[in-house]
């Protein structure tokens, strides 16, 4: 049997993100696998007439990126052409999206509803305050959208997912007037004459979910792949889809999470993913009564699903929401937004104490039937609830190494850290969201407050494996400008730091959607970082990656990417 390697990298930085996070020169791959790692001299003896030879010429090679929590279904179904993008830099005002839906518009056959994704009011410029005319900041308004396009429906995402803008024909699709009554956890925006604005915040968007025509099997293929060509392209090798069904309601995608469930399968089965997929269900849609849980946590999962390489994709667990969003003003806060108001939780109940118990009944139900558990939530009051759920469920029902976390955890108290840590649970962190609302999260929670969102570096400092993720489409899967906000936490807009006591190195910022995303995974053992034994999944960077400054490290190109040994993109 030959013992020449498949593919050697050479006379590089190889940044192992081993325990010590050791920088060897070179590695060498047989069959998928690292079978070593070492000095250029170390590896040339495995080097055969048949093996690939890529000098690095000090170029970095780290482990193959996972964005621990990309919607990537989503973010293939919300850009062009299954979607309009009506995100920024793409437009800039009100009147470059409604020129944007009118092009698109003009594409689809006559019944067909306008999707878009990505808007956001710190983009456009009537929503600013010197916006044009003198006519002072507005927001997005049916009436925008009906002056192009009145006779099909129109929904357009904003940027973060939880806010929905339709046009007049899309809310009498749905079934919205001056009349209807927002489910729980939701809001539908009213002007001052009581009609609606064409404004959908948080579960108030299942309203118009539950009417948007599923996307084909075709169309969530092309989605899929189309994702993963882009991940490909970011050093991207593996990452968590969280968020499909059975029984429930994708945030973007609406009831079919079983069918998109069935394509991941499909393409693993035929060889054709090209990426480990790890999976959460959403059992419940925004806002859902938790009495119908344990009979969809007991709904099986579609066929055959249990007999693929469970490398390539798995089911771990299901996400619920705990509550919305701090830009949104629907993150349940224990102090006031600036301007009033503390949030709230999106379950299901009409006061605090309802939502608080529903939430530790759901979380209850899961852990006992041996979910992970992942859980979006973003105010400190409403993670202080999740983190007493999580340790209520745990004495309850004593399980080993569960590794249940936090979603996006933007105001994650100490109190709920050390909690965290003192258990082995999670928090999964969005530094390049923080990198794009940080001036505007100033005027929404006061500039104190605004600092510490995300504190990673607290998080680190109590215990705790932090994963950072893309959360894709909310923002593009670049993690480069994920380690780069992590080290420099400073705002998009203005370049103003915003809490640097929370900044973290580079290894830490690499662990991060490395070894900490596989440990989030149960997947350490074989994935995560560059070891002999474990999986060959590789990313290139061309340049040096342990000395440039964290400006330069977001404007790194990605070089060439490996998946279980094989080249599947190069620059």
């Amino acid at each position: 049997m030959s013992v020449d390697a498949d593919l050697v990298l050479i006379n590089g930085r190889v940044l192992t993100v081993d325990a010590e996070f050791t920088i060897a020169e070179a590695l060498a791959v047989r069959a998928g696998r690292i079978v070593a790692v070492g000095s250029d001299a170390e590896i040339e003896p495995l080097i055969g007439p048949e093996t690939t030879v890529i000098d690095l010429a000090g170029r970095s090679a780290l482990p193959g990126i996972d964005d621990s929590h990309l919607h990537a279904c989503a973010f293939g179904a919300t850009r062009p052409p299954l979607a309009v993008d009506v995100s920024h830099p793409a437009v800039g005002s009100i009147a470059d999206i409604t020129a944007a839906v009118a092009r698109h518009a003009a594409t689809l056959p006559p019944d067909a509803w306008v999707i878009g994704n990505g808007w956001d009011v710190g983009y456009l410029a009537e929503c600013g305050p010197a916006a044009p005319g003198g006519a002072g900041p507005r927001t997005p308004h049916r009436r925008d959208l009906d002056a192009v396009v009145s006779d099909r429906p129109v929904l357009l995402y904003e940027f973060t997912g939880h806010t929905a803008w339709l046009n007049t024909r899309a809310l009498e699709l749905a079934g919205i007037d001056r009349h209807t009554v927002a489910p729980p956890g939701g809001i539908i925006e009213i002007d001052p004459d009581g009609e609606p604005t064409g404004l959908l915040r948080e579960g108030a968007q299942n309203l118009v979910n539950a009417v948007v025509p599923p996307m084909t099997r075709a169309d969530r293929e092309r989605a899929i792949r189309a994702a993963v060509a882009i991940c490909h392209a970011e050093g991207i090798t593996g990452f968590t889809e969280p968020g499909l069904g059975p029984g429930g309601a994708s945030l973007f995608l609406g009831a079919a999470g079983a069918e998109t469930l069935a394509v991941y399968a499909d393409l693993a089965r035929s060889g054709e993913l090209d990426a480990r997929v790890s999976v959460l269900l959403l059992p419940l849609a925004m806002g859902e009564a938790a009495d119908v849980l344990p009979e969809r946590l007991a709904a099986p999962l579609p066929e055959g699903i249990g007999d693929l390489d469970p490398r390539l994709l798995r089911v771990l667990g299901v996400k619920v929401f705990a509550d919305g969003i701090p830009p949104s003003r629907t993150a349940w806060m224990h102090e006031e937004y600036v301007g009033g108001g503390n949030g709230c939780l999106c379950m299901h109940g009409s006061t605090d104490a309802l939502r608080v118990g529903e939430l530790r009944t759901i979380v209850r139900h899961a852990h006992a039937a041996g979910h992970q558990i992942g859980v979006h939530v973003t105010g400190d009051q409403a993670i202080d609830a999740l983190v007493e759920a999580f340790t209520e469920a745990a004495d309850a029902y004593p399980r080993e190494d569960e590794r249940h976390y936090v979603i996006h955890g933007d105001f994650c108290t100490p109190r709920s850290l050390r909690t965290l840590a003192e258990h082995g649970w999670g928090v999964n962190m969005n530094p390049a969201i923080k990198w794009t609302i940080a001036d505007l999260m100033d005027g929404v929670v006061g500039p104190e407050r605004s600092a510490y969102q995300w504190p990673v570096r607290s998080a680190v400092q109590a215990g705790i494996a932090v994963t950072a993720s893309s959360d894709a489409p909310i923002t593009h899967p670049d993690w480069r400008r994920g380690v780069s906000a992590m080290m420099l936490r400073e705002s998009k807009a203005t370049g103003k730091p915003s809490g640097p006591e929370q900044c973290v190195d580079l290894a830490t910022a690499v662990r991060a959607y490395t070894i900490n995303a596989a440990r989030q995974d149960f997947a350490e053992d074989w994935k995560g970082s560059l070891e002999v034994g474990k999986v060959a999944d590789i990313c290139v960077l061309a340049g040096d990656l342990t000395t440039a400054s964290p400006h330069e490290i977001a404007e790194l190109p990605v070089a060439l990417t490996v998946f279980d040994g094989r080249i599947v993109y190069s620059a």
